[in-house]
């Protein structure tokens, strides 16, 4: 069981699943690719994101729940420590998965005092459809636009066959056809990414198992801290 994590092996645990083995598997990460994708530049590859990193805090997000009603997260991160979790959509099988694994350790986490956030390009009455489908308790976010999937630097643009799915997905305003690389953060109370979990290949997600692990870890490090 794994017990402990310094940050430095948090970091090392996240560049081992972000790398895989696999030099297709890298994501950007300097300072000047970091900047242009802030702005209108859009990778076209996933492999060529370049998201928030272990230190960094995460930026304003106002985004609307399940019924369309306006989520602050800063203010919600602020009450808690939080799993946040960004995937592509309910119509995603491995998206599926994922929600139906967190939705089985949540309890767990709750205990531990965590909270689980999840953010997708489905627009809110799809969100509804997937909280009923997988029976989740936990908060699913909106982002269809895209604005807090690329301020986390994590969009990139869909593949060709996407497209139709994407628009429909999020009630026609996913207008550029973008994806997040489906990620997970966690946070403390102040937006600090204290570890994280990317991988550009959507196949490959964190097991439910690995992140409580982790949660855990994180727990017990800040507890020797105070």
């Amino acid at each position: 069981m794994i017990k402990v994590f310094t940050k430095t092996m948090l970091v090392a645990v996240f560049s081992l699943f972000i790398i895989t083995g696999a030099k297709a598997n890298t994501i950007t990460t300097d300072s000047t690719a970091k900047n242009q994708l802030l702005g209108n530049d859009i990778p076209a590859k996933p492999t060529d994101i370049s998201p928030l990193l272990i230190g960094e805090t995460i930026p304003a997000v106002n985004l609307p729940d399940a019924a369309g009603k306006m989520f602050n997260l800063n203010e919600e991160v602020a009450k808690k420590p939080t799993i946040l979790i960004f995937y592509r959509g309910g119509w995603c099988p491995y998206c599926n998965k994922e929600l139906a694994g967190m939705q089985s350790i949540e309890g767990n986490l709750r205990k531990m005092g965590y909270q689980i956030i999840a953010i997708s390009t489905d627009s809110p009455e799809n969100l509804s459809k997937t909280l009923g489908k997988d029976q989740l308790t936990y908060t699913l976010l909106s982002d269809s636009e895209l604005s807090v999937s690329k301020q986390f630097g994590l969009a990139y643009v869909a593949p060709k066959n996407y497209e139709k799915l994407l628009v429909t997905a999020s009630n026609g305003k996913n207008v550029d056809k973008l994806l997040p690389v489906p990620s997970v953060f966690i946070l403390d109370t102040k937006g600090i990414i204290q570890f994280e979990y990317i991988n550009p290949d959507y196949k490959q997600r964190i097991s439910s198992s690995l992140l409580e692990a982790v949660a855990g870890a994180l727990q017990n490090e800040a507890k020797a801290k105070s």
